[in-house]
C-alpha cells in the first residue's frame, strides 16, 4: 500500500513514526497530484490544515485519515479521532483492511458575484451569480464567530490549542454590536424566501457538532445527512450572553430565547455591509455569499469504535 503524508504547522516526519510500523506501507511527503499515485492520505494537523487542503483531497476522491494535532480537532473529534492514539487505531484497523471508511459530507461556500459592493437592507441576492465555491469541513459562521476567529488566529498558537478561541470570545462579547441579517432558503419549487430577517449577533451553519476546541454550537448535526444545522443568536444582552456561554460546551444554548436552530441544505445570506465569513476557523469570503452541503464528497478513516455519526 502506498501513503501520502500532510504536516500540519508544528508537525514533522517525527509525528509520522508510529504510523510506519507496517514495512508494508510506502510513504511519500506532501499531496500527490493524481489519485493513481498513492492509496491513502494521512493529514497531521488541526481544522485549519484540513480546511487548506480540501479542494485537492476532494479531486482526488482517496480515503483520508485525520491526526487530530492541530490547535483546534473538531473535525476529527467527529470522526471519533479525539487522540493521536485514536488515528493510530483507525490506521492499523485500515491497514488490516477492515471496513472502517465512510463517505461524509463537506459544506461548501460560493460568494455572490456582487460580494464587494453593499446591500440595502432588504436587498436580495437571488438572481446574483455564483463565485468560486470554498469546502469547509466543519463549521461556518459570520458575525461574533467571525470577529473571535479572526482574534484568536492573532495569538500564538501555543495558546490557539489551550482554549485560544473561548479567550477571545468573552473580551469580545463585551464590544461586539448585532447586525442586520438575511437568510434565505428555497421552498420546493426553487424560489428563494427569507427564513430569517432580524438583527444578528452569531450566525453558524455547521457540518459538524462542535466547533472553537469543542464548543457544541450543533448538538444536532450529523455529518452524513446531507444538511446543514443552522444556529442563529438573535440580538441578545451582551452580560447575558456571556453567562450563558458556558451552556454551548453542553448544546444547552437552545433552551436561550434569543437563539434559532433548524436545518437546511442549501442556503443564501445577505447583510447590510459585507462581513467576513470564516469557515474551519479560517478566513473565506464577504457576504452576501451561497453556503450549502455536499453529500458523500469526501471519504474518511473513522475510529474502530464508530459504526456510525
Amino acid at each position: 500500500m502506498r501513503a501520502a503524508a500532510i504536516f500540519g504547522l508544528g508537525c514533522s516526519a517525527r509525528n509520522l513514526r508510529p504510523f510506519q510500523t507496517d514495512k508494508n506501507v510506502e510513504w511519500q511527503i506532501g499531496l500527490p497530484s493524481a489519485p493513481d499515485q498513492v492509496d491513502v492520505i494521512v493529514v497531521f494537523g488541526g481544522d485549519g490544515t484540513i480546511h487548506r487542503h480540501l479542494s485537492q483531497l476532494v479531486k482526488l476522491k482517496l480515503p483520508v485519515l485525520i491526526v487530530p494535532t492541530g490547535s483546534g480537532n473538531d473535525f476529527a473529534r467527529a470522526l471519533g479521532l479525539r487522540r493521536v492514539r485514536d488515528s493510530l487505531a483507525a490506521w492499523r484497523r485500515f491497514c488490516a483492511g477492515q471496513d472502517n471508511a465512510r463517505e461524509i459530507d463537506l459544506g461548501v461556500i460560493s460568494p455572490l458575484a456582487d460580494a464587494g459592493e453593499s446591500l440595502a437592507p432588504h436587498g436580495s441576492a437571488r438572481n446574483s451569480v455564483l463565485g468560486t465555491q470554498s469546502y469547509f469541513c466543519s463549521v461556518a459562521g459570520l458575525g461574533l464567530d467571525a470577529e473571535v476567529s479572526r482574534r484568536a488566529n492573532a495569538l500564538p498558537r501555543w495558546l490557539r490549542g489551550h482554549g485560544g478561541y473561548a479567550l477571545t470570545l468573552a473580551p469580545t462579547i463585551l464590544r461586539f454590536a448585532p447586525f442586520p441579517m438575511k437568510i434565505l432558503k428555497q421552498d420546493d419549487a426553487g424560489d428563494w424566501i427569507t427564513r430569517t430577517d432580524q438583527p444578528t449577533t452569531l450566525a453558524a451553519f455547521a457540518n459538524t457538532a462542535t466547533y472553537g476546541g469543542g464548543m457544541k454550537i450543533a448538538p444536532h448535526a450529523k455529518i452524513d445527512d446531507g444538511q446543514l444545522d443552522v444556529c442563529v443568536i438573535r440580538s441578545i444582552d451582551p452580560f447575558k450572553l456571556v453567562c450563558a456561554f458556558p451552556t454551548v460546551y453542553f448544546g444547552r444554548h437552545l433552551r436561550i430565547r434569543e437563539v434559532d436552530y433548524f436545518q437546511a441544505p442549501r442556503l443564501r445570506v445577505e447583510t447590510e455591509t459585507p462581513l467576513d465569513i470564516y469557515a474551519d476557523g479560517e478566513f473565506v469570503c464577504r457576504t452576501p455569499a451561497e453556503i450549502g452541503v455536499r453529500r458523500g464528497l469526501l471519504q474518511v478513516i473513522v475510529h474502530p469504535s464508530q459504526t456510525g455519526f
